[in-house]
Parts: structure tokens; C-alpha cells; sequence
């Protein structure tokens, strides 16, 4: 797709929810093709790998427009790389603007001609995280609604259910 406008969503999906699909969705409405950039975090320790993440998105999300990558380093160069346009992200709360501001500036700076544009997600999601959904998977509490069956499948495995 010669000319086709890339946006690229970062983030670690550890595991992806419903809400991550929501927003790669919307995204595909601005944009031609999304690229899931599954980041490798060395200051987190994720409950899935990078495989792992890698794979359960791929199931999750089976649009042809939409590549998943994983990436290790600075953001701004890995979308640069991509060709993209535009960085997704996600804002669930007030409290998630300050740290995404500052990085949407630093974004900027390191890659001047790439733009961040934020989605809230739908409303029945805007609680959801997957920190949220890994204490609750952790603990037995039914997730059918926050994630794609191949992602419940995948908790239960992960807690022994």
C-alpha cells in the first residue's frame, strides 16, 4: 500500500484487553494501516513474553491492516522506521494525561514530522487495564468481557485454571 497513512500504537499488552481493541479499530478509521508496536519494557516484569503478547494480539486482532511488531528502544525511532504518521494513544483517565503529554513533547522533539493523537476509549471500557485484568484473572474472577477468548484462555493457563 504505496502512500497508505501508518499510525503506530505502543504499549506493553501484557495482555491486550478489549479496550487496546477498541482503540486499534478507531484508529483505523484516520488511518490506512496500524502498526501494534508490543514494547519491551526492562523496568516491568509482564506476565506473558513478547512471544506471547505478540501472538494473543495476533489472535485478538485479525484485520489485514493491522501489523504487530515488537520493538525495543526509543519509540520516535521505531515509528520513523514504520513510516507512520501518527502515534496512538490511549487515555483512560485524567491521571494518564501528565506522563502521556510529556511523552507526546518528547515524541515530538525526537521525531518532529510524526504527530500523537489520543483516543479515550469507549465509555464501558474506560476502567479497563490490563493490570486490572491480570488481578482479576489472578484471583479466578470471570474476564469473558474484557478480552478475546484466546486471551481468557491464555490467564487460565498462566494461573493453573
Amino acid at each position: 500500500m504505496t502512500g497508505a497513512r501508518v499510525a503506530v500504537y505502543p504499549g506493553s499488552f501484557d495482555p491486550i484487553t478489549r479496550g487496546h481493541e477498541d482503540l486499534i479499530s478507531r484508529a483505523l478509521t484516520f488511518a490506512d494501516r496500524v502498526v501494534v508496536a508490543v514494547a519491551v519494557n526492562t523496568a516491568k516484569q509482564p506476565l506473558f513474553t513478547l512471544a506471547e503478547r505478540v501472538a494473543l494480539i495476533q489472535q485478538a486482532v485479525s484485520d489485514p491492516k493491522v501489523d504487530v511488531r515488537s520493538f525495543e528502544g526509543l519509540l520516535a525511532d521505531f515509528a520513523r522506521a514504520a513510516g507512520a504518521a501518527v502515534i496512538v494513544r490511549g487515555l483512560r483517565a485524567v491521571s494518564d494525561f501528565e506522563y502521556e503529554f510529556q511523552m507526546a513533547l518528547m515524541n515530538r522533539n525526537l521525531a518532529p514530522g510524526i504527530e500523537t493523537v489520543f483516543l479515550v476509549p469507549a465509555f464501558d471500557l474506560t476502567y479497563l487495564s490490563s493490570s486490572l485484568v491480570r488481578e482479576v484473572a489472578r484471583f479466578g474472577g470471570n474476564v469473558s468481557a474484557l478480552v478475546h477468548p484466546a486471551v481468557r484462555q491464555a490467564l487460565e493457563q498462566k494461573f493453573g485454571r
